[in-house]
């Protein structure tokens, strides 16, 4: 299965590939995240390693019931060959309706066919006021209109 855009990746490639995996993300739907991988991909994921499809659609399972209303934004940091890595900020609030805001990076590296191998994430996050949340686009894929991260001061 191939997965394009396929590496070696360029500027407009890497962009498109942060792209569609944030729009993948948004979805919210484990199963639809995990075909971007390699059956048997690697991440570590704050202190949690995860190995394989099966692994990572529980992890994200578990991930959005308790992450609500997720909303993620990821933007290219550097790329070359077949590794991006990407900065990105996600906003939910727990079921207490405490919002958080959630940062950090995560290097990226796919196999010839553009399927994601390995992805090591370092994540922290804190909570927020709800008047201070910044993606306010409804539940899916971020509109094309809305800011990046860096557009954001993010």
């Amino acid at each position: 299965m191939s997965r394009p855009p396929l590496p070696p990746f360029d500027d407009a490639t890497a962009a498109q590939k942060a792209r569609l995996a944030e729009d993948a993300w948004n979805s919210r739907d484990p199963a639809r995240v995990a075909l971007a991988y390699t059956p048997d991909s690697r991440w570590r994921n704050r202190a949690e390693f995860i190995t394989g499809r099966d692994e990572i659609v529980s992890f994200l399972t578990r991930k959005w019931a308790r992450e609500l209303d997720y909303r993620l934004i990821k933007e290219v940091w550097v790329h070359a060959g077949n590794r991006i890595a990407v900065r990105f900020a996600y906003e939910y609030h727990d079921d207490s309706f405490t919002w958080f805001r959630a940062y950090g990076n995560e290097n990226w590296q796919f196999d010839a066919d553009g399927l994601m191998e390995r992805r090591i994430a370092s994540i922290n996050e804190h909570p927020i006021a709800e008047a201070d949340r910044k993606f306010h686009w409804p539940l899916g894929r971020r509109p094309d209109d809305h800011p990046g991260l860096s557009d954001l001061g993010l």
